[in-house]
């Protein structure tokens, strides 16, 4: 469930004034104009610029303006889209830490408005959806019910409303068309694979398309996530760290839980102390991989929006949608790719990559070159605390996605098995970064991957060993 808004839902206006309905366009025409507004926009602005160049303004001064603007463009189209569009805004963000901090700088803000500031369903709208899923005489299962919405997501809309037993509850809602629009995004994306595979020639880029499009497409299924939420409910339950609202009702496009109270993850982003986000940033980690043993299953979307900090200081988790089971040989992948990583030469890292379907078979691959890329990973598991930051994810980025032919980044592939995988990492150590979170984060990583901690265990035998021989020698 994304930041609730001080004083109700901002609502975004559009260009010419008027105010949407909240209602989804989902005519494939309707969609497509609209998102091809986004690039032709960005050239006329850069034409604009050289114009402006010419009569003095500085070309420093000139970018920032464009940047400003197509990141307010960008929030507006994307945010009004919703379904996949918004989806696709939220992995931008990510994306814009490969950017200069000056240039990045108006995107980020606009895009981490863009999870939980978007147009929002007028009450007709909403009692319409309520009365479709629930029945005409919904109202009589609420003591209260607030239909101005609270907090806004990329398919759906959070409102707070008192169950009839008094609880205090949070009633997610899809919003009118969304299971079409998001079809209709998942065909244009299958129509991208063939534009992709030239950027990343090794990867089987359809097949992957394909396992996003089924992670997404679980998202629209309400009574799947209520199922979800129960069984995480269940494993943490008076949890000493966490807590997981139990669902109180579901029913059609209507998801009811119970009510989370706490501040934002997102304020303690931004102004928090750096003893508390180290913290937090633990139990976020510790949350991620400890699901995997309690549950089986990967929670793939760590957003900060999806996150509260409860005054006695335990992290609230919602939103169960995006959790997708854990591949059965992810345990033996994380320690013989670790095994590899950290013990072994480049040679059993090659081989192993081959052997976990990494690298296509018979294709040639620069080993050294990716053993280089990944060094600052071997790091992280190599070191008893690390400290995760911006700087450090924007280089990793800005190294793992530039468009070059040597880039031996191009030559991977990605088995699509392990895209929830894949998709669980970055965005876990996306919120890290942000957090600036600093400690012994790998103790959260190996307590809950045994076979991981036996491959650290190897390595620092070694290492000590190695110490041990040198201090001989020496003496």
């Amino acid at each position: 469930m994304p930041e609730p808004r001080l004083g109700g839902l901002r609502r975004l206006s559009r260009r010419d004034g008027s105010v949407p309905t909240g209602q989804l366009p989902t005519s494939p025409v309707a969609r497509n104009a609209k998102l091809a507004t986004l690039p032709v926009a960005y050239a006329a602005r850069r034409a604009r610029g050289v114009g402006q160049r010419a009569l003095g303004r500085s070309a420093r001064e000139i970018e920032r303006d464009i940047q400003a603007r197509t990141a307010q463009h960008m929030f507006e189209v994307l945010g009004e889209l919703k379904g996949c569009a918004a989806k696709f805004g939220q992995i931008l963000a990510l994306y814009e830490l490969a950017l200069p901090p000056e240039l990045g700088a108006p995107y980020r803000e606009a895009l981490s408005r863009l999870h939980d500031s978007a147009p929002a369903m007028l009450p007709r709208v909403v009692t319409g959806v309520m009365a479709e899923s629930m029945g005409e005489h919904w109202r009589a299962r609420f003591l209260d019910f607030d239909t101005r919405a609270c907090a806004a997501a990329s398919v759906g809309q959070v409102h707070r409303a008192r169950w009839h037993d008094r609880r205090p509850v949070a009633v997610k809602i899809m919003y009118p068309g969304a299971r079409h629009a998001v079809r209709q995004d998942l065909e244009q994306l299958r129509r991208l694979a063939p534009l992709t595979e030239v950027l990343l020639p090794g990867a089987d880029v359809r097949s992957v398309n394909d396992a996003i499009a089924a992670c997404i497409s679980d998202e629209l299924d309400y009574a799947r996530e209520a199922r979800t939420q129960r069984t995480y409910a269940e494993a943490y339950a008076d949890d000493p760290d966490f807590v997981v609202p139990r669902v109180v009702h579901q029913q059609g496009d209507v998801l009811i839980s119970e009510w989370v109270d706490g501040i934002p993850m997102q304020r303690l982003i931004v102004s928090g102390a750096p003893e508390e986000r180290n913290r937090i940033g633990a139990l976020l980690l510790r949350f991620v991989m400890s699901s995997i043993e309690r549950t089986g299953l990967l929670y793939t979307d760590p957003h900060p929006g999806n996150f509260r900090i409860m005054r006695d200081g335990r992290l609230g988790v919602v939103d169960y949608g995006a959790c997708s089971p854990v591949p059965a040989d992810f345990p033996a992948l994380v320690g013989e790719l670790g095994d590899a990583l950290l013990n072994g030469g480049p040679d059993d890292l090659d081989a192993a990559l081959r052997w976990h379907g990494f690298v296509p078979a018979g294709g040639g691959f620069d080993i050294a070159a990716f053993d280089e890329l990944i060094d600052p990973i071997r790091e992280l598991i190599a070191a008893e605390s690390v400290h995760m930051t911006t700087p450090w994810l924007r280089e990793r980025v800005l190294r793992a996605t530039e468009l070059r032919l040597t880039n031996v980044a191009r030559q991977l592939t990605a088995p699509a098995e392990l895209t929830p995988v894949g998709r669980a990492v970055l965005a876990t150590t996306g919120v890290l970064c942000q957090l600036g979170a600093q400690g012994p984060l790998r103790d959260e990583i190996v307590s809950y991957v045994p076979e991981l901690g036996g491959v650290v265990e190897r390595y620092q035998r070694r290492a000590g060993e190695v110490t041990a021989l040198r201090f001989d020698n020496s003496a």
